[in-house]
């Protein structure tokens, strides 16, 4: 991954159940596999479609990394005939199956708008030749002629957040930013596609962790399924029968360390101050609850920090600096975090198996994710919530740490 993060989905943003998978197809409630089949566009193709849908010249494209979608790295003229001052973009082409939910994609893409808008640093679409956000264009030439939705999406600046030094100021600048985000989006965000965020077992909903019971054999019998399976179970008996005490809300559901850009605002080397300059990929968006997006933060930091324990009181100081949570909120952070790193953990497993070529990339978040996962339950819930809670308390007392 390169330093500006390519505008990638990572691990987190693939599979789902009543949705589109990367390496599965499922429907329903039962998840029965189906076939998934990735676009597979070459670089000619490409450069003629932008031309074709878009009325662009391409003068320079890059293929990035992905495994359900792809996306390319283009720089466009509006002149055919110069290509001097190229604009940058990120051509998205969402793979066949997902391409037939139209309603969602353009909810994602209108709640993007929407939120460029609000002046969140958010991607914005560059219209087709029609006028319209998104484009059904016929595939590559394999079996069954697919069809892709195919979006222009504005290439943002920054470095990734998997890519710097980190320190307590960016994580509190995240958790404010998770807040604020789904705040705007909750409060203020009405276009009629928005029914369509409700997506009922999609896998990456915190409420679904249940639903990892049948992608656990991938991790085999050992010690690591052990503590999955500790942490489904007591998902089951200590969240889910809160979450309707829980405040709801719209989730962009996947604030990790590779979807957050961020250049720094000052000049010291030894103590650089971040701010956010890129919120990417809204294919996790949906109907949740406030404490998920926090809870899904503190997870991803956690893999970005040596002192992952002490992760959480930043960014929840952050959020709650916006977005007090309830007592009940707050006592199920630990089974939340709990249950993102199990999400994650699971499904890249799952996925390493079907496609063994991809682990790699799969495993991201797994060479350190098990780690920490592990220490969680070592050290207990009630030492990690004190770390946690005496460290966000100590920011309503005094300035955000530096």
């Amino acid at each position: 991954m390169s330093t500006c993060c390519e505008q990638i989905e990572c691990i987190s943003t693939s599979l789902s159940c009543g949705g589109a998978t990367e390496d599965t197809m499922s429907s329903g409630d039962d998840c029965q596999p189906q076939i998934f089949t990735k676009p597979a566009l070459g670089e000619k193709e490409v450069t003629e479609l932008v031309d074709r849908v878009f009325g662009l010249k391409v003068v320079w494209i890059r293929l990035l990394p992905s495994y359900d979608d792809q996306n390319f790295h283009v720089r466009v003229s509006r002149n055919k005939d110069v290509a001097e001052d190229a604009d940058e973009y990120v051509l998205k082409i969402t793979n066949s199956e997902d391409s037939q939910e139209p309603d969602l994609i353009e909810a994602q893409t209108q709640a993007m708008m929407f939120l460029s808008a609000e002046g969140f640093p958010s991607a914005t679409p560059y219209l087709t030749k029609d006028g319209n956000v998104m484009s059904l264009e016929s595939g590559d030439t394999g079996p069954g002629n697919k069809k892709y939705m195919v979006r222009l999406l504005t290439y943002l600046p920054g470095t990734p957040v998997a890519k710097i030094a980190t320190n307590t100021q960016i994580f509190y600048e995240i958790g404010k930013l998770a807040a604020r985000l789904d705040k705007a989006l909750s409060e203020k965000f009405h276009h009629p596609s928005v029914k369509s965020l409700h997506r009922g077992q999609f896998i990456w909903n915190l409420a679904n962790v249940p639903l990892l019971d049948q992608y656990i054999y991938a991790l085999g019998q050992n010690k690591y399924r052990e503590v999955v399976e500790q942490v489904i179970e007591q998902f089951k008996g200590k969240v889910i029968p809160k979450l309707s005490s829980f405040r709801a809300c719209i989730n962009h559901g996947d604030l990790n360390d590779h979807n957050i850009l961020v250049d720094s605002s000052s000049a010291s080397l030894e103590n650089p101050q971040y701010r956010v300059s890129g919120i990417l990929d809204f294919s996790d968006m949906s109907y949740g609850y406030y404490v998920f997006e926090v809870a899904i933060a503190i997870m991803y930091m956690m893999i970005e920090s040596p002192d992952p324990l002490s992760v959480g009181g930043h960014v929840l100081a952050g959020f709650e600096s916006v977005l007090p949570l309830t007592e009940e909120e707050r006592s199920a952070l630990f089974l939340l975090v709990s249950g993102r790193f199990s999400q994650s953990l699971v499904m890249a497993a799952h996925t390493a198996l079907l496609y063994p070529e991809n682990k790699e990339y799969l495993m991201i978040t797994a060479k350190t994710g098990w780690k920490h996962l592990m220490k969680m339950f070592e050290v207990g819930q009630e030492a990690v919530e004190k770390t946690w809670f005496e460290t966000a308390k100590a920011y309503t007392n005094h300035a955000p740490a530096k």
